[in-house]
């Protein structure tokens, strides 16, 4: 598995569709943003898109694995790769926003980010199709957040064109 930084025009809609559903909010976040993939000979299987929104905070806009790839520990190094990269860049804070429960939760909470807000309402108001998981419709978006420290930008070993760490 490689990681890169790429341009995030060149993502697969099809994959930033599996963990954001709207197209026209895929399409309004990438204009100036971070692309960073994994590669599996040479073909992205998981994608990622940061972009700032503070002098030093940067937000993840969208993450994911294709369903097929998933629970392999692509999504985790991906993360991780991400993280170093932006913390290079001298991003302090790194800021999301996911569903109230689910997998995304414990997968975000794995790897240090701590709930700093409710956002009531947020998938009723902002997506004309229900999101369900799990038969249960999502409704609040909890906003979550991690401070970067120095030790990120160097955190697993991982460097472009690495392979992927232990989960």
């Amino acid at each position: 598995m490689t990681f890169v930084e790429m341009n995030p025009a060149h993502l697969p809609l099809a994959l930033l569709l599996e963990a954001d559903p709207a197209a026209s909010r895929i399409a309004a976040y990438l204009p100036g943003a971070w692309g960073f993939a994994a590669l599996a000979d040479n073909e992205v299987v998981g994608a990622c898109v940061a972009g700032l929104v503070g002098e030093q905070t940067a937000e993840i806009f969208n993450i994911a694995v294709a369903p097929n790839r998933q629970q392999q520990g692509i999504g985790s190094g991906l993360l991780r790769f991400v993280l170093e990269n932006l913390a290079g860049k001298g991003i302090g804070r790194v800021e999301l926003g996911t569903g109230s429960f689910g997998h995304q939760l414990t997968y975000y909470q794995r790897h240090g980010f701590r709930v700093e807000a409710v956002v009531k309402d947020h998938f009723l108001t902002h997506y004309p199709e229900p999101l369900m998981e799990h038969g249960i419709r999502h409704k609040d978006m909890l906003r979550l957040s991690l401070e970067l420290t120095p030790t990120h930008a160097d955190s697993s070993g991982l460097s472009p064109q690495t392979d992927v760490a232990p989960s």
